[in-house]
């Protein structure tokens, strides 16, 4: 019998943000000197998800492979907000870095260097992670190395026959690319729930609007959840729009952070039985908080973990 926690599989990252004064269109100076506020985050999609999960009151887990550069940092920070690391130290490689440049709208350019993370494969899995466990959320980077796709064949296959609900979050229109489009699909066809945003949902299906990509990826998984970012977000189910709600407003600072604290809301509403427009709500809540802070993850304390609601964004 499945439990109630959720088992995030994904990255760990250190995250380098640069908060520039420049715009998309105006870019960055060549040849010379930017100013820029500069910060050092722990980061990572899939430990973003499981922190902001975490913080939402869900019993989080993650799967991550560290490198031995920075892993008791990203474990401890891990820690703070409540989730259980299942961390792995990769003794050859050091951890992911992301170098992100953040505009004055808050919209980001990043260069990646996946380092430990794109080595997590098989070897790094074991069964018992799944004790407890009622849902599986893969972030798509892991299957975009061989040794992560077979990692997510084997927890998807392990999931299912435990009865463990699956999600999937593609992650990169970029890698989706490269990784192949059907091929993304097929492989993670045992998920019930996808979580793409506009332009991954566009991409996945050929389709040119997000009501039709929702409908179109709720035939192939189940459900799909599309983030929709200044317009809010929608779910199908079988192939019909189920719920929809609009953005909140709020002033962007960083937009990093802002679908992987999505992905948590919406998860951490559904195990506890929470509607599709119930949990749509907590998931836009969670990122429109999100994009208040510089950085990738919530910005309490763990002192104040006990405290919080599971929605703790004011309706207004």
């Amino acid at each position: 019998m499945a439990g109630t926690g959720l088992l995030v599989i994904g990255d760990v990252v250190t995250d380098v943000v640069a908060l520039h004064g420049g715009s998309a269109r105006s870019g960055l100076a060549v040849g010379t000197d930017t100013a820029a506020d500069i910060v050092l985050r722990p980061g990572g999609s899939g430990a973003n998800t499981a922190s902001w999960a975490a913080w939402l009151g869900a019993d989080a887990r993650i799967l991550t492979r560290a490198g031995f550069d920075t892993a008791d940092w990203h474990a401890a920070e891990l820690r703070r907000f409540g989730v259980r690391p299942h961390l792995r130290v990769d003794p050859d490689r050091p951890t992911a870095v992301v170098i992100a440049m953040v505009d004055v709208t808050g919209e980001r350019s990043m260069l990646t260097n996946r380092g430990a993370g794109g080595h997590i494969g098989t070897g790094d899995w074991d069964e018992t992670l799944l004790d407890g466990v009622g849902h599986l959320h893969l972030s798509g980077y892991t299957l975009f190395a061989e040794p992560g796709l077979h990692l997510s064949r084997l927890a998807m296959a392990e999931a299912s026959l435990r009865g463990v609900s699956i999600s999937v979050d593609p992650a990169s229109t970029g890698f989706l690319r490269s990784f192949g489009v059907e091929r993304f699909v097929q492989e993670t066809l045992p998920a019930q729930l996808v979580i793409p945003n506009l332009d991954e949902a566009l991409l996945l299906t050929g389709e040119t609007t997000a009501e039709r990509a929702a409908e179109s990826l709720s035939l192939r998984y189940g459900a799909a959840a599309v983030k929709l970012g200044s317009r809010g977000a929608l779910m199908a189910r079988e192939g019909k729009l189920a719920a929809r709600v609009p953005a909140l407003t709020t002033e962007v600072v960083d937009s990093i952070g802002a679908g992987d604290a999505f992905a948590a809301g919406l998860l951490t509403a559904l195990l506890s039985g929470a509607t599709d427009e119930v949990a749509l709500d907590a998931g836009r809540r969670a990122g429109a908080e999100a994009v208040t802070v510089l950085g990738g993850r919530p910005r309490v304390l763990p002192s104040d973990l006990g405290t919080r609601e599971l929605y703790p964004l004011n309706a207004n």
